[in-house]
């Protein structure tokens, strides 16, 4: 087990994403099947390396590979659950993503991961609201990740509308309502997850008398642009009662704020090493 690299997983991700494509061309029963076997397995790989690696939340490594791996999970749920719909072909390309971009942050080859003893012997005081700050941003990541997934959809099924396409030929699509549904939801899920997670890293910061580098930290600036994204898009779509197009370019530029706060510099906020 301990022989599992990234390789392994994220191959058989592109490996699951080569049949999904495929799958499109030449519908074939079998195909779906063993896409999803490349599927499970890759979660599997995953599992065992984030066991085996421990990366935590903190970091920038961390946080894209664990992003990575709960997309997974939803990939396979999707697939099994909307068989008919083109699910992973959305989702997988964006798991490859963040998998790609995690190993320019991966830490170097010879650093040995501490045991679990000693990962949960640190949670306490700072370091377990450190872990708390991380889970909640990861999951706030999701539900931006869930509604960036449904937005594209939105956008492709609009046109696709507009150009008088089959809705069953080539690429099969949830509704407009359907996929606007799932955006409101991940926004309204992601937001308050968000915030909360803000105000414990603020608190977090605030311990840290005289570390004004912390303030300016990219990772800082970025979950608090974020927000004030969050709160335009529930503006335009509670105050404004905005609908369709220009709410989904919103949870773009939301998912696009997203990926560059994961991948700028985090400052201490009291988490694991």
């Amino acid at each position: 087990m301990e022989g599992i690299t990234r390789l392994c997983f994220g191959a058989s991700y592109a490996v699951a994403l080569g049949l999904e494509l495929t799958q499109l061309v030449r519908p074939r029963p079998a195909l779906r099947a063993i896409a999803l076997l490349f599927g499970f397995a890759g979660l599997f790989a995953h599992t065992v390396f984030l066991t085996a690696q421990r990366p935590t939340l903190q970091s920038t490594y961390g946080s894209l590979l664990f992003l990575a791996w709960v997309l997974t999970v939803f990939y396979l749920y999707g697939t099994v659950h909307h068989g008919r719909f083109a699910w992973a072909v959305f989702v997988l390309p964006v798991v490859l993503g963040l998998v790609v971009l995690a190993g320019y942050f991966a830490p170097d080859p010879g650093v040995t991961p501490p045991p679990w003893s000693d990962r949960l012997a640190a949670l306490t005081g700072e370091r377990f609201w450190g872990g708390v700050h991380g889970v909640l941003i990861l999951l706030a990541a999701v539900g931006v990740s869930v509604g960036f997934l449904a937005s594209v959809m939105y956008l492709l099924q609009a046109r696709r509308l507009r150009n008088k396409v089959a809705p069953f030929s080539g690429l099969r699509l949830l509704s407009l309502e359907r996929l606007e549904e799932m955006n409101r939801r991940a926004v309204n899920v992601a937001f308050p997850l968000l915030t909360v997670g803000l105000i414990v890293g603020v608190v977090l910061m605030l311990q840290h008398q005289g570390v004004a580098q912390e303030w300016t930290a990219g990772k800082v600036i970025g979950t608090a642009g974020l927000w004030i994204v969050f709160v335009v898009l529930l503006i335009l779509r509670y105050g404004l009662h905005t609908r369709g197009r220009l709410l989904a370019i919103g949870t773009i530029a939301a998912f696009v704020v997203m990926l560059a706060t994961l991948a700028a510099t985090h400052p201490s906020l009291g988490g694991l090493p």
